[in-house]
């Protein structure tokens, strides 16, 4: 029989599990953080001091310089928002040059919708068991990516595109795949078994995206 002390030790853990795995609700209506002794945000401004102000972005209004690589994205979280702080959510505005690619990623503590606001996207994500959701959106239309599982996007119109991110997380968090296998230091003879590349081209691989 499981005595009474682990059984209350086994419900308090579990609680704690699930509150960590999901942002925390609000305890206030908002909070807009305090930054002016730190960059970390200790507590919320006295609502006395908060003004409309602190509930508007504009940093999205235009898009970013996709000419170089074919993509760009600009993250709104409350670091440069403070009117999402607590609220579990945030948001990106992506745009593409034609043929330009959001490589495959995944936000680990997220589930992103994706609105195409302009041009005709490939998107799509791939399950655990591996298979592929994948279709082209054009203006108007909404694809949700579940949290956690690997997706992707490609401008195939012949225009630029752009694309408004939305997620429930305030920091949904963001690992691109090419990144996170050959721009870190996981062992060059792992990557060549497991990719059936050699040495050479890992290297190529590597120097593309290890970052500079």
């Amino acid at each position: 029989m499981i005595p009474s002390q682990m059984i209350v030790f086994l419900v308090i853990f579990l609680q704690s599990y699930i509150s960590l795995a999901y942002d925390p609700d609000p305890v206030n209506d908002y909070c807009i953080p305090r930054t002016e002794f730190s960059s970390i945000f200790l507590s919320c401004k006295n609502t006395s001091l908060v003004t409309v102000d602190d509930f508007i972005y504009s940093g999205i209004k235009d898009p970013g310089n996709f000419k170089h690589t074919g993509f760009s994205s600009i993250p709104v979280s409350s670091t440069v928002f403070p009117g999402l702080n607590t609220l579990g959510m945030s948001f990106v505005r992506a745009d593409f040059d034609v043929d330009g690619v959001n490589v495959p990623h995944f936000h680990p503590r997220a589930t992103e919708t994706a609105f195409v606001l302009e041009g005709k996207i490939y998107s799509g994500f791939v399950d655990s068991g591996n298979r592929v959701f994948a279709k082209v959106l054009e203006k108007g239309e909404v694809m949700v990516f579940p949290k956690g599982l690997v997706h992707f996007q490609m401008n195939v119109g012949d225009s630029p595109a752009t694309i408004l991110g939305s997620f429930n997380s305030q920091n949904p968090g963001l690992v691109k795949i090419p990144s996170a296998v050959f721009g870190t230091g996981i062992k060059e003879e792992l990557l060549m078994k497991a990719f059936g590349l050699n040495d050479k081209e890992i290297a190529k691989l590597r120097k593309k995206f290890v970052p500079q």
